[in-house]
């Protein structure tokens, strides 16, 4: 039936498009502005409307902040584990794949606070910041106290599900310049109990010097420090030469960490250079030098209740 009026309308009749025309209807609701599949405009609202608190799943096993686009990644990545490898102790196959590790000092409070002398520890990682390795010092009280840097004690290297794979060992030694006997040494065990190399200092009355040794005792490699192994606002370089010292083939190098951090605490920060081929254990014994280097020329002394931080 027509609208009668003024503002009357003529009827339709039964073979018009019905008004508005529309194209192909396919329900009560009017098609979508957007292609099916791609995500719907900024604009619209609704539940698809992008909020900053939002996190996106984008496929991955890590969550995606909506606003930055950084993945939200847990504070300790561990380095994936390699598969074994023949005539490799078991626990070492990470260092095949790498040129370098940070040997980080993990901060005590207590230490910082009070001076007093706790058991250190040390997060061992790669060149992109993943966790290969924790270590754990075992020393009994009264040998911190009375012996400081000079004490006694054995690393603990822990792989990433907590198995011991590596026992650094140090019998107690003397700090004099002065005096060659009694010199600093470090055993590397891999596994615990068998030795596959060892770092002996050299005595010198002005340069730091140390050998890297094989299990047989065979100085493969030697480490030359600086005539003084001082942190004064910079990093010092321990470099690693040949057994008849003629090339540079890596180096250990004490990062500076800042004024506070060097003057009110003994945490310290290394990284260490070798080459990619280098043997499996020889890079072992490198990183028991380091932490070697550590106790002799960077460790707050608090038996004599004062910081060496240089030594002859």
């Amino acid at each position: 039936m027509a609208a009668q009026g003024p503002h009357s309308y003529p009827a339709y009749e039964p073979s018009a498009p019905p008004y508005p025309p529309v194209q192909s209807p396919q329900g009560p609701y009017p098609p979508p502005t957007y292609h099916y599949g791609a995500p719907p405009p900024v604009s619209v609202a609704g539940p698809y409307a992008s909020h900053p608190s939002y996190a996106v799943y984008h496929g991955s096993s890590h969550m995606v902040n909506h606003q930055t686009n950084v993945p939200l990644q847990p504070q300790a990545q561990w380095m994936q584990a390699p598969t074994p490898i023949p005539n490799c102790p078991p626990g070492l196959e990470y260092l095949t794949l790498i040129d370098q590790i940070i040997v980080h000092q993990v901060v005590e409070l207590v230490e910082a606070l009070v001076g007093f002398e706790t058991k250190n520890k040390y997060e061992v990682k790669n060149g992109l910041g993943q966790r290969v390795y924790y270590a754990v010092e075992d020393s009994d009280l009264c040998n911190r106290m009375c012996c400081g840097s000079n004490r006694a004690f054995i690393i603990k290297i822990l792989d990433n599900i907590g198995q011991t794979i590596m026992h650094l060992v140090r019998p107690l030694g003397c700090g004099s310049c002065c005096c060659p006997c009694c010199l600093h040494q470090l055993e590397v065990q891999a596994p615990p109990g068998k030795a596959i190399g060892y770092v002996v200092q050299k005595w010198h009355p002005f340069i730091p010097k140390m050998s890297i040794q094989n299990e047989n005792r065979e100085t493969v490699l030697k480490i030359r420090g600086p005539c003084l192994a001082m942190s004064c606002l910079g990093d010092v370089n321990f470099e690693v030469v040949s057994r008849d010292e003629s090339s540079v083939v890596g180096k250990i190098s004490k990062k500076w960490t800042g004024l506070v951090r060097e003057y009110f605490t003994d945490t310290d920060n290394f990284g260490i250079q070798f080459p990619m081929d280098l043997d499996v254990k020889i890079k072992a014994v490198l990183l028991g030098a380091c932490i070697l280097v550590d106790f002799m020329y960077f460790e707050q002394n608090s038996g004599a209740g004062h910081s060496r931080v240089w030594q002859m």
